[in-house]
């Protein structure tokens, strides 16, 4: 073999290479380009007027119509996507509970570990008796929902096993919100429901602090701030041990809930959580 040869041989090698770099680089470049394409879809839609420290307005399609919002909030949780919301302590993410896809989502958006419960919410109380099971009075339930208050309870096959798939218990909302509750009938079903921020990270309560995780997101419901500024989400009590209750996060409504719980019905605590 000749000098020749081997220098053509080793020039048409370097050249395949680079040739293959560049391939790589070009597919690349138009995967980003792809990302960027999804990540222009989202939709962030204002409820009320945005205060002067959120994003401008030109970032907003504008839609003064509640029942607009609802719509597109509705169409798509029904497509399988992840949006968030107000609610009547802090921002939340929300899909449709019942979709095992849309769930997941939620964890990956968040980079919340999978060990951790997500909440669920329903539209009206009477909701609450076909996805748990339920072992205080109606009344109870009346007196705090809806609220800031999460109830913990032991959860029916109705509820898809793909939800917080690790335990028999479920904690359901009714946010005192008129927005949220109206989706949740919409809905026809449960939503998902946790924290709007990345895991770990502080609770939001206006839409442009968890920014970050607009590209993510189908849709964004922008409610304007929200008045509680303690940050401190849904006070979260386990009623499933009959006479029972335990105090799993004492969250922004702890002393009302509590007299309801002891004072009116005379629930015990349940300290050992047994």
């Amino acid at each position: 073999m000749t000098c020749f040869t081997i220098q053509l041989r080793v020039y048409r090698a370097v050249f395949r290479f680079f040739t293959f770099r560049g391939i790589q680089s070009l597919a690349a470049s138009h995967q980003h380009e792809i990302d960027m394409c999804k990540e222009l879809k989202t939709k962030v839609l204002r409820l009320l007027p945005q205060t002067s420290n959120g994003p401008s307005a030109q970032q907003y399609e504008s839609h003064s119509d509640g029942a607009d919002v609802l719509g597109q909030t509705v169409k798509a949780l029904q497509e399988g996507h992840v949006v968030a919301l107000p609610t009547d302590t802090i921002y939340g993410l929300a899909c449709l509970a019942q979709n095992s896809e849309a769930v997941c989502k939620i964890y990956d958006i968040k980079g919340r570990n999978a060990q951790k419960p997500l909440a669920i919410c329903v539209g009206e109380v009477q909701d609450i008796q076909k996805y748990c099971k339920v072992k205080v009075k109606e009344e109870l339930l009346d007196d705090l929902l809806p609220g800031p208050v999460t109830l913990v309870f032991e959860r029916t096959d109705f509820l898809n096993r793909d939800l917080n798939p690790f335990t028999s218990l479920v904690g359901v909302r009714i946010p005192d919100h008129p927005f949220m509750r109206r989706l949740c009938q919409m809905c026809g079903e449960p939503l998902a429901l946790t924290s709007a921020n990345i895991s770990s990270q502080t609770s939001t309560v206006a839409a442009h602090e968890f920014k970050e995780l607009w590209p993510k997101l189908a849709v964004v419901v922008d409610g304007g701030p929200i008045g509680d500024e303690s940050r401190l989400g849904s006070t979260v009590v386990d009623l499933s041990v009959l006479g029972k209750y335990r105090i799993i996060r004492q969250g922004c409504a702890l002393p009302s809930t509590l007299d309801v719980l002891q004072h009116k019905y005379g629930l015990s605590e349940d300290a050992a959580g047994e």
